[in-house]
């Protein structure tokens, strides 16, 4: 589903810069503001300065007039107001709403594709749906004519106390939600994949261990019992890295060259 995030009123430069890196994180690039309070705020300092590295999200984005404008192609529209109204749209946490819609969506799809089939044109493509995300002015939210337009009233769970979140916050949350529904993105490694050390190594250097443990008296050949196949296990348990394995040959050294300081 195409996916729009829409900003009415905006009165704070730095909540576009803001939104522009939330949606960003989450793959998102369809920005429309509607009648912002600077004209010019998508080359505001404060905006750029916000955005952080999403200023092709800023470069895409479009003023527009209107919110008819702004909902130009969206079929699914989303307010996300916290104030009660007297009526309006149900209201609805993101997750179990977009788990409906997407739902929802797939058996439209499905019944589009059986009725091309039947019509004997398998390459009939189904109407692209959109889904738009309306986020009201920092100082009075949503007004009650456009969130009667919309078909829910998203309201992120918050603390009963304190459930005030600020614009940015809000839109990075919707993003979030909205992609892990869609299916989310693969989490990145924070280190490089690990390499283990292969037999070869393992052996050299249980061999350089059983010489040192040997020269600080704890193990004596003449006994050993069953110290280094011990050893040997323990190790393969641990799946060392060559890194580490120089690090363990280093320890042996050391100790030989304390038991031969010693003598």
């Amino acid at each position: 589903m195409r996916t729009r995030f829409i900003l009415i009123q905006t009165s704070h430069a730095g909540n576009v810069g803001a939104a522009a890196r939330a949606m960003k994180t989450m793959g998102f690039d369809d920005l429309v503001l509607v009648a912002p309070r600077w004209p010019n705020v998508l080359r505001r300092e404060e905006t750029i300065q916000r955005a952080s590295g999403a200023l092709d999200v800023l470069e895409n984005a479009r003023i527009v007039a209107t919110l008819d404008e702004a909902l130009d192609g969206m079929s699914h529209l989303c307010a996300t107001a916290m104030t009660p109204r007297d009526f309006g749209p149900p209201a609805a946490s993101p997750r179990a709403h977009f788990e409906m819609l997407l739902k929802k969506e797939q058996l439209a799809l499905d019944g589009q594709a059986l009725e091309a089939k039947n019509a004997s044109n398998p390459d009939a493509a189904a109407a692209q749906s959109g889904v738009a995300f309306l986020f009201g002015s920092e100082r009075f939210g949503m007004a009650n004519d456009d969130v009667y337009r919309c078909h829910v009233a998203l309201s992120i769970p918050t603390n009963p106390r304190f459930g005030s979140l600020n614009l940015g916050a809000a839109i990075q949350v919707i993003a979030y939600e909205w992609r892990q529904a869609l299916g989310g993105f693969a989490v990145q490694d924070a280190t490089p994949a690990r390499v283990q050390a292969d037999a070869a190594r393992v052996a050299g250097m249980l061999a350089h261990w059983e010489q040192a443990l040997t020269g600080i008296g704890f193990l004596d050949p003449a006994a050993p019992k069953k110290l280094m196949p011990r050893l040997n296990q323990l190790f393969n348990r641990a799946q060392l890295s060559p890194e580490e394995i120089h690090i363990l040959r280093g320890v042996a050294k050391a100790m030989l060259e304390t038991a031969q300081a010693k003598r």
